[in-house]
């Protein structure tokens, strides 16, 4: 299998894309005929038997003049660190020893760690990229003969015209499902919104952001007792012995004040302080929202520590740091970040309170506070998952500029895409903490994406005759709807304190799921849908034929009759508007042994649902026609959902998402 990565491209020398790791060959597959671009950040020998193809484009970039040779790196070479990273996730080498600031976490793998990989760097660190060169990259890795394509990108803003499909970007990966490509594409992180989506069409695979259980925190206990949560990859101070605190503001030298510098508190230059108050004592430093926007660095605060002989540095959040959500940071000294400003405050009490003052001159006399850290390397897995994340874009699917509502189920899954642990570029740019890693820990649906790119593969490793929608129904229609404790997947529903404002996920919040990969392997049934299916459906939009023309070449004429998308024959069903009454057909094929199936469901609110026939036997590769009636049976505005399930008697279980938006109701009074 040959995975195509178009992003920001890949660092070649990093272990998890090694061909000599295996005891077994690497041949690469015979219908692969993709090349290695050779440049000369990219010299002769970078590619190899599992990274099989690199090319970089940017003739759009070039054009409008932002690109930068120097910055932008004019060849596969990843200068960002996201592309290494996700190529990584999808299917980099099994067993590779995750380092970080001289901290083993563990090994890595891949999701399908024996699968090639093919990049097409069409996004740069400095500008983003262009929907030119993007689908000039899509279209190459379609030629190259790739099996799945992987997009960890989004447009920034809603298309224009008549519908949201009728984009670059969507209309390319449609050529390439025609090719019989599987397309798998990050929902967006401009949730928790409704209409948030960023990813719009039927035969694309879009993919949410959800958590997994492994959490790394440590902690902080102070001298009256009071134990504060915290995060940070960071040694402990030794042996729970306690250290005096003292503030960086209250620790300048003779020639620096709070008024010459107001950001002195986050200790980012060390000639601002008295070496002799800071040595073998914990620093305290302000964590503000100059962080956030990278003016200031973690890295320059521990810096600053260890040229001052501070024992550790403890950061306290700023109060105008509002819900930020922070990432665990490597720390090559002890420290802590205390992400709560009400927790920063009661360190800052304690603090203050221990101070002893001079009572003429009020000059600090003693630092009384004490402190011990408590080391964050170790993980914990007690935490509930998985949740969807608050970051992670949402439904219903946008249709148009208008936000009517498409009748096309999104995301259609949901993976984990929250600290995830992957490779990282010898230059990766895009995380100052992780500068000069081989591994960093990112969140977002970029992360989610590759998890479903790589199970994708296994998938079509097992079942080769599968096409992209059987491969698309396989992983969805075996999703997991409960958390790992057995109740339901909450979902984030606010950016600030997101753990106190959650509840029951949505199919628009997490599709059919959470994916279940075993399960994917023997999904049972699946439902089909072709090329032509997907130009029918387009065809049937109002105004739509001279864009199809525009942008496939074929004239809907041919397509003598059209379908409503929910007509498509996917794995959900989404109906916009139920006026009064309706009936969706869905066809069914066997790809396991022959089974019985019963039929449960249960019906949106102010629907009424009934599915026919409620038990069919199905032979071994034959077909099975469901009639699904909807009757509306209360006005609604608000978007309700249902289920159906399919329950074979051999074990395999089919579960079929509902949602109906606008219902609509005509009651009639006898006389």
């Amino acid at each position: 299998m040959v995975i195509g990565f178009i992003d920001t491209g890949i660092d070649p020398t990093h272990s998890s894309f090694a061909d000599h790791t295996s005891e077994h060959p690497y041949p690469v597959p015979a219908h692969f005929s993709g090349i290695c671009e050779v440049t000369r950040d990219f010299p002769s020998g970078s590619c190899n038997r599992k990274l099989i193809g690199a090319r970089h484009f940017a003739a759009s970039a070039i054009t409008r003049g932002v690109f930068n040779s120097s910055q932008d790196f004019a060849s596969p070479f990843d200068g960002d660190g996201h592309g290494t990273h996700t190529a990584s996730i999808a299917a980099g080498n099994h067993g590779i020893p995750v380092v970080v600031a001289g901290h083993h976490f563990g090994n890595a793998s891949g999701m399908a760690p024996r699968s090639h990989i093919a990049v097409y760097k069409a996004l740069y660190k400095g500008f983003g990229g262009f929907a030119a060169d993007v689908v000039a990259a899509i279209d190459q890795a379609a030629q190259d003969g790739v099996d799945i394509i992987s997009l960890s990108i989004t447009p920034n803003r809603r298309p224009p015209g008549v519908a949201t499909f009728f984009n670059p970007i969507d209309m390319a990966l449609l050529s390439a499902v025609k090719a019989g490509i599987f397309v798998v594409q990050a929902a967006g992180n401009t949730g928790p919104s409704p209409k948030s989506m960023s990813s719009f069409s039927p035969w694309i695979f879009t993919v949410g952001s959800a958590s997994h259980d492994r959490v790394y925190s440590n902690s902080i206990i102070l001298g009256n007792n009071v134990t504060i949560p915290g995060v940070g990859l960071a040694p402990g101070t030794e042996n729970d012995t306690m250290y005096t605190l003292i503030s960086a503001v209250h620790a300048l030298n003779n020639g620096t004040t709070v008024a010459d510098d107001m950001y002195v508190g986050e200790c980012q230059d060390s000639s601002k302080f008295n070496q002799d108050l800071i040595q073998g004592n914990l620093l305290i430093c302000s964590y503000s929202i100059r962080f956030v926007l990278g003016i200031s660095t973690v890295n320059h605060a521990l810096e600053t520590a260890k040229n001052l002989s501070a024992v550790g540095v403890v950061f306290y959040m700023d109060a105008f740091v509002i819900g930020f959500q922070l990432n665990p940071t490597p720390m090559k000294i002890p420290g802590i970040i205390i992400p709560s400003p009400e927790d920063s405050k009661v360190l800052l009490k304690y603090y203050n309170y221990s101070l002893e003052r001079d009572i003429m001159t009020k000059k600090i006399v003693k630092f009384g506070a004490l402190a011990t850290i408590c080391g964050g390397f170790k993980a914990n897995y007690s935490s509930s998952a998985p949740k969807i994340m608050y970051y992670s874009a949402r439904g219903p699917d946008p249709e148009d500029n208008f936000l009517d509502d498409a009748e096309i189920m999104k995301p259609n899954l949901v993976a984990p895409g929250n600290s995830i642990w992957a490779a990282w570029s010898s230059v990766g740019a895009d995380s100052v903490e992780f500068q000069g890693e081989n591994f960093a820990m990112m969140s977002g649906t970029s992360m989610a994406a590759p998890h479903i790119a790589g199970l994708a593969a296994l998938v079509r490793q097992k079942f080769p005759n599968f096409s992209p929608s059987a491969i698309a129904s396989a992983l969805s229609t075996t999703a997991s709807l409960y958390d790992k404790n057995g109740g339901p997947i909450m979902a984030q529903r606010a950016y600030a304190f997101p753990d106190q404002n959650q509840s029951p996920a949505t199919p628009f919040d997490m599709g059919s799921g959470f994916v279940n990969a075993t399960a994917a392997l023997n999904p049972g049934l699946i439902f089909d849908s072709s090329y032509d299916n997907y130009m029918s459906f387009l065809c049937g939009i109002n105004g739509s034929a001279p864009v199809v023309l525009n942008y496939t070449g074929e004239s809907c004429w041919v397509y003598n009759s059209t379908i409503a998308g929910a007509d498509l024959n996917l794995p959900s069903i989404t109906i916009a508007k139920l006026n009064q009454s309706r009936t969706v057909l869905r066809s069914v094929m066997n790809v396991g042994g022959n089974e019985t199936y019963s039929v449960g469901w249960s019906a949106p609110f102010g629907v009424s649902v009934k599915v026919s026939p409620a038990h069919f036997y199905i032979a071994s590769g034959e077909k099975q026609v469901l009639s699904v009636f909807f009757n509306s049976t209360a006005n609604s505005t608000t978007a309700s959902y249902g289920r159906i399930g399919l329950f074979g008697n051999q074990g395999h279980v089919v579960n079929i998402p509902l949602s109906v938006i606008v219902k609509i109701t005509y009651n009639t009074t006898k006389t």
